[in-house]
């Protein structure tokens, strides 16, 4: 990765991700890490987080992140060690599909407490010790999927539209505290997940005629766009939307 970017304002920040242990919360996690950044990380999967924490020096607490009680006696165990965060990723989530007829009252809730609950709670949890540092950064992990009008799970587009509603209304709030809260807006992720479940060549096909560009998204592209927002070079961004996905809307 040495053709990209390094951000003299990351190195020593303290950095938390949720869901760093796969997927594009892994890339993020190693991104922050390659910045000199005092990274931490929440997940529930032991196994793939001791091999992120193996590989990147990263601190990390398990946890289910729908237990809001345990997240938050996660994130006060990491800051303990890695000092008060200046930078949030609210990255975790599951784009489980699920045919609208399905769904129950239960599911829905279900699928809320996965998808966009916890954003909340962890920029809470977070919020005070950047007030008190004098600023910060937060980013949340949006989909692109309700933006292309995709189907096959109501729910997870529901709270991923929510997240936007999220990150302008909590722009406003920590503002005054130098706090910035923005969107990162993935399209179709190469992640191994996706690969495995998803990413059929009829799939891959009918997709990559709706992107702009041609190639397939690596996942460290979305970490580039996180780390960016991270550090001082984006001082003045806030309450936006910073998309990556090939022109695919």
């Amino acid at each position: 990765m040495s053709h990209f970017a390094t951000y003299p304002s990351l190195k020593g920040a303290s950095v938390l991700v949720t869901g760093g242990a796969s997927g594009i919360g892994r890339i993020t996690v190693e991104a922050f890490a390659a910045q000199g950044a005092k990274v931490a990380f929440l997940d529930r999967d032991a196994k793939n987080a001791a091999i992120v924490s193996e590989a990147t020096g990263a601190a990390h607490a398990l946890c289910d992140l729908r237990d809001i009680p345990q997240m938050q006696a996660a994130v006060a165990t990491l800051q303990d060690q890695v000092g008060p965060f200046s930078v949030l990723a609210n990255n975790a989530a599951r784009d489980d599909r699920h045919d609208w007829k399905d769904v129950t009252p239960e599911y829905w809730d279900e699928r809320m407490n996965t998808n966009l609950r916890h954003m909340f709670f962890a920029i809470q949890a977070v919020a005070p010790g950047m007030i008190k540092a004098g600023g910060g950064s937060i980013i949340n992990l949006g989909s692109n999927s309700w933006w292309e009008a995709g189907g096959g799970f109501p729910a997870y587009a529901t709270a991923k539209a929510a997240v936007h509603g999220l990150t302008r209304t909590m722009a406003r709030d920590l503002g005054d505290h130098r706090i910035r809260v923005n969107t990162v807006v993935p399209g179709w992720i190469m992640t191994d997940r996706q690969k495995e479940l998803w990413a059929t060549p009829e799939a891959l096909e009918a997709h990559a005629a709706r992107q702009c560009l041609p190639d397939l998204i690596d996942p460290v592209y979305v970490a580039r766009m996180v780390v960016f927002l991270a550090s001082d070079d984006a001082a003045m961004c806030t309450a936006s939307n910073f998309m990556v996905e090939a022109g695919s809307i």
